[in-house]
């Protein structure tokens, strides 16, 4: 290789990993304030305005529950069928994040998540549905820093009762009323792992009748009985 080739190539390496340096400290030094969420319930999130936005007729079902309200149950089965590494990882999953990027490198698309519990919180609260790059990176900045700053309780909690559970269904305490008509309190295991298998798709999994348990739902039940 021509010493001139070879000069261009450090030099375009050395631009690179600065522009990476400069885009990982504006991430760094731009996210949103997270450790007020110690003490402080959020009041909408990013995918709640949004749903406004695009449903503008559509009531919000969301009542907030602490987490000693919430069924063991759900508890257990939201993790097994979503993160079952939760309580051990630092807010991501190395070994599912590889696994995504080999799948998704074969379809040459971006098919398959990998996000953990924490990222999936991240993103409900701050960002958007958008899979391309920049956004997964602030994704996982967001629960890094929420690793950081809330217990793993905490993240539990605030992610039952945010994330969505059919359209319009808010947090864990409306779609129990609206799938079971009790509270988050009084679900069983059944019942919660119809909600737990609905998550990946709920306006669609959703309409599925809770009565008819799916195999994915009767393994997670076998899982946290």
């Amino acid at each position: 290789m021509k010493k001139g080739h070879k000069r261009q190539i450090i030099a375009l390496a050395i631009f690179l990993m600065g522009v990476a340096w400069f885009f990982l400290l504006y991430n760094a030094f731009t996210l949103p304030d997270t450790i007020t969420l110690r003490l402080k319930n959020p009041t909408t999130t990013a995918y709640i305005e949004l749903y406004k936005e695009k449903h503008k007729n559509v009531k919000i079902e969301q009542i907030w529950v602490p987490y000693n309200k919430i069924s063991p149950y759900l508890k257990q089965a939201v993790v097994a069928s979503e993160d079952d590494e939760f309580f051990d990882h630092p807010g991501f999953n190395f070994e599912a994040i590889k696994k995504a990027a080999i799948y998704d490198w074969k379809k040459k698309r971006f098919a398959r998540g990998a996000s953990t519990l924490t990222q999936q919180l991240a993103r409900n609260l701050y960002l958007t549905p958008s899979k391309n790059p920049v956004r997964k990176m602030r994704e996982l900045l967001i629960a890094l820093k929420l690793e950081r700053e809330l217990s793993k309780q905490r993240i539990l909690e605030l992610y039952l009762n945010v994330v969505e559970w059919g359209p319009g269904i808010y947090g864990c305490e409306a779609a129990s009323r609206h799938y079971f008509g009790k509270s988050a309190a009084g679900l069983g295991s059944a019942d919660a792992a119809y909600l737990a298998t609905i998550l990946p798709n709920p306006k669609r999994l959703g309409r599925r009748s809770p009565e008819i348990l799916t195999p994915r739902a009767e393994t997670i039940m076998d899982r946290i009985d």
